[in-house]
């Protein structure tokens, strides 16, 4: 009973949609209906402007380091329990109920997850993110690249089957939910980001 409460709790929490809370609260645009339609923080800085869009980013994040963290260093769970509560964050953000199931691509969310679960992973993704980005300027590419990479450093520095399982989910679901930047990407329309 109290794993699944946990469970729900880190759902609802993950759930919370930063980017549309920061931009309603300073009386701008729904930011679902403006640029691409997304609630994360690329699609804020873009539209809202770079404040707003670094404090999504470090919101998004923190949805997934609040839970995992409380599990992992307060609650002391087994490591397949703590993964259940990674992938209920990761989930909550990607499939919000409180905006009908349609949520962000999860990668902020999973940020902070894997700042909790597996840090030298983190930064090893950090480089990864950083040449993709700089080399050829999409977000989406180094994103995508990103949540590619990230299972097999996991599987390097962890040596856990339960957390390498969670990290594949998550990928998945990232790249997945990319999709259509990915077909952008393909067609030479997807949009550059600029500082």
């Amino acid at each position: 009973m109290t794993l699944f409460i946990l469970l729900l709790a880190s759902y609802l929490i993950g759930a919370i949609p930063t980017g549309v809370v920061l931009t309603h609260m300073v009386g701008g645009q729904d930011i679902r209906k403006t640029g691409s339609g997304n609630i994360g923080a690329t699609n804020v800085y873009r539209v809202a402007g770079r404040k707003l869009g670094i404090l999504t980013l470090v919101g998004d994040c923190l949805k997934g380091v609040f839970p995992v963290a409380i599990a992992v260093y307060t609650l002391h769970l087994p490591v397949e329990q703590v993964a259940g509560v990674a992938l209920a964050a990761f989930l909550g953000h990607c499939y919000p109920v409180y905006l009908k199931f349609k949520g962000g691509k999860g990668v902020a969310t999973a940020l902070g997850i894997f700042l909790v679960l597996s840090p030298f992973s983190v930064l090893g993704v950090l480089g990864i993110f950083v040449v993709v980005l700089y080399l050829w300027r999409f977000i989406s590419l180094a994103s995508i690249t990103a949540a590619a990479a990230v299972p097999f450093l996991v599987l390097f520095f962890e040596r856990s089957i339960p957390l390498v399982v969670a990290t594949l989910v998550i990928a998945t679901i990232v790249i997945w939910r990319h999709r259509a930047n990915i077909e952008r990407l393909r067609t030479g329309s997807e949009n550059r980001f600029n500082l």
